[in-house]
């Protein structure tokens, strides 16, 4: 289903609102935002932004995937990360874009001009604080890809994306039952670095261990989240497994 946004759409109704920049605001500092937002939407394989163009716009994701990639001179590109929904797009301060986006799938942003939310963003400490949140959980998230391209097996790879899609799919409060997988199999192969037989092999095997268990080829549910969690190879305490 493709969701319609307009300038008139309310900040309190979007489906990012509990994890977005504006998290924190308030209604006063909510309206002030919608002063400034606009929505763009692009389709599935379109460039949203060039690496080293200039900074005009701020976004976050309100529906669909992008991609950040970095592609090397001689045409080969390493993907470094998904823009999910709720994740924000530029940095105040900077004046160039350091990685090209994507969109994965067709993607509808929340943008804002570059003036006007720098000068909201030194007025307004809800908003500065959670693009202080959200920066060290980036920071946080390319640790991880680091390790998983790095250190982690087919299985672990598969495991991690799958606990990532949960995490990112879950709302305060509100339970829920069935998940989808936001890239096709394929796209999730060229994205962990494995083959297609890979992804459908080892989904296959998480299957015939009660992991999961698909409806169709894109929804999934999770039948043991502490399997899956240590099929990751993620250890929270630190420690070895044993």
């Amino acid at each position: 289903m493709t969701l319609i946004f307009n300038e008139r759409e309310k900040c309190g109704s979007c489906p990012i609102r509990h994890r977005a920049v504006c998290a924190r605001c308030d209604d006063d500092e909510l309206a002030r935002l919608e002063e400034i937002k606009s929505y763009k939407t692009f389709e599935a394989g379109q460039p949203i932004i060039w690496r080293g163009d200039e900074l005009v716009t701020f976004a976050s994701v309100v529906t669909g995937i992008a991609s950040l990639s970095r592609t090397m001179e001689d045409g080969r590109t390493q993907v470094v990360g998904l823009l999910l929904p709720s994740d924000f797009i530029g940095r105040p301060g900077r004046e160039y874009v350091d990685f090209d986006v994507t969109a994965v799938t067709e993607v509808t942003l929340c943008q804002f001009q570059r003036k006007p939310f720098e000068k909201l963003v030194e007025e307004v400490p809800h908003i500065s604080q959670r693009m202080m949140e959200m920066a060290l959980d980036e920071l946080n998230a390319a640790r991880e890809w680091m390790v998983l391209l790095g250190r982690k097996t087919a299985r672990e790879k598969i495991a991690t994306f799958l606990e990532m899609v949960v995490r990112r799919s879950t709302i305060p409060n509100q339970a829920v039952a069935q998940y989808s997988l936001p890239l096709t199999r394929e796209e999730i192969a060229n994205f962990l670095g494995l083959t297609l037989e890979t992804i459908s092999r080892q989904l296959s095997a998480m299957k015939k261990d009660g992991i999961i268990e698909f409806e169709g080829r894109r929804n999934f549910f999770i039948k043991n989240l502490a399997a899956l969690h240590e099929a990751s190879g993620d250890d929270a305490d630190g420690g070895i497994i044993v």
